[in-house]
């Protein structure tokens, strides 16, 4: 199955007509016709299966014949995440974590941070690929970058941790993921941490953790932290 991505596609719709890059792939590269069946996605959890109305490669028409609503997981994981140096390293953990499990996004600068800006566009792009790649019908909020003061004081209603490579009292972030819980976990640029910042998060509630016994890039440990939290609640 291959799928499409529309955010203006609602329960309520009955037709929609792609954009033309979208429809030019359908009818020119993909050779669809009259009647043949296209599976669209809204990104907030609904499938919609529609056929093909008006083939024409400028303005593809559909009309919904079925939609249902795909099961959402029984967690929420929301990583916090500094911009790595090198955009394609941050673009693969965007992608990746898609394709594992993951709700939402917030890029952080930290005071190690050698990168303070970021492509939005570029990564809700990607953010999109991947959804529709690995058939999830949730796409993940990519939040606007922002520094770690202002996310720390934020006001959360979920487990917190903080991932960082200093050698002080850690826990493993797998023995202390709850299943069917809601997480938020901050993990740090290619210079971890500072140590104040390490100190502000704890005096947030933020407990510190481990991901494995080696020390990690960036969009490692951001992949590792994600893939633990989708395996504890398996």
């Amino acid at each position: 199955m291959q799928l499409f991505y529309s955010p203006d596609l609602n329960k309520n719709t009955s037709q929609f007509t792609f954009e033309r890059e979208e429809s030019k792939h359908i009818v020119k590269v993909l050779r669809k016709s009259i009647g043949d069946t296209l599976h669209i996605t809204n990104g907030k959890g609904m499938l919609f299966t529609a056929e093909i109305s008006v083939p024409n490669i400028n303005k593809c028409t559909v009309h919904i014949v079925s939609k249902k609503l795909q099961t959402k997981r029984n967690y929420t994981l929301h990583l916090a995440v500094a911009p790595t140096k090198m955009n394609d390293r941050y673009e693969w953990f965007l992608e990746k974590a898609t394709e594992i499990g993951i709700d939402s996004i917030t890029p952080i600068i930290c005071d190690h941070s050698e990168r303070k800006v970021i492509k939005k566009e570029r990564f809700e792009r990607i953010l999109q690929s991947a959804m529709k790649q690995s058939l999830n019908c949730y796409l993940p909020k990519l939040n606007s970058a922002m520094s770690f003061q202002d996310f720390i004081n934020k006001d959360f209603e979920t487990e917190l941790f903080i991932a960082h490579c200093e050698e002080t009292d850690r826990k493993s972030l797998k023995e202390q993921i709850k299943p069917n819980s809601d997480i938020t976990i901050l993990i740090g640029p290619e210079g971890d941490f500072s140590v104040k910042e390490i100190a502000k998060a704890l005096e947030n509630n933020f407990i510190p953790v481990t991901l494995a016994e080696t020390r990690l890039r960036t969009e490692t440990a951001a992949i590792v932290a994600c893939h633990s939290v989708a395996f504890t609640n398996e």
